[in-house]
């Protein structure tokens, strides 16, 4: 994996851009051990308690990944998905959940979810999933 994988290409006016995670998981012992990680990858993240943080967020347009948990209070990561794709907004979406059942991991696939990883995953099968997601914009 390499390090240096912050930016992602080129604007339109010749500037540079920065890939943006966001994490949306409400364990927030989640949400700091992923923004560590990405941090120690040199990428850039932004991390939020529920999914209607996230919505309400400056962050939403410049997200390029969303590392979304399932299982949430509120609007869980599914509906979270349903309501980006009702409003035409195309964010790769890597699931992460705790747990797993093969018609929730298939329902999110079919959703359009570009991977679904069961807690406890590896650190390299998300930065690999997260890498793809970034290689693709």
């Amino acid at each position: 994996m390499k390090k240096n994988t912050a930016h992602a290409g080129t604007g339109t006016e010749g500037r540079e851009t920065k890939s943006l995670i966001a994490i949306v998981d409400d364990d927030e012992s989640v949400r700091i051990a992923l923004t560590g990680l990405f941090r120690s990858m040199g990428l850039t993240s932004e991390a939020f308690a529920s999914a209607a943080e996230f919505m309400k967020s400056a962050h939403l347009s410049e997200t390029t990944c969303l590392i979304l948990d399932v299982m949430m209070p509120g609007m869980n990561g599914i509906e979270l998905q349903h309501q980006l794709a009702a409003t035409n907004r195309r964010i790769p979406i890597i699931f992460i959940t705790g747990r797993s059942d093969p018609s929730t991991r298939a329902h999110a696939l079919r959703g359009g979810a570009v991977s679904f990883l069961s807690k406890p995953f590896s650190e390299d099968a998300l930065l690999t999933a997260v890498q793809s997601v970034i290689e693709e914009e």
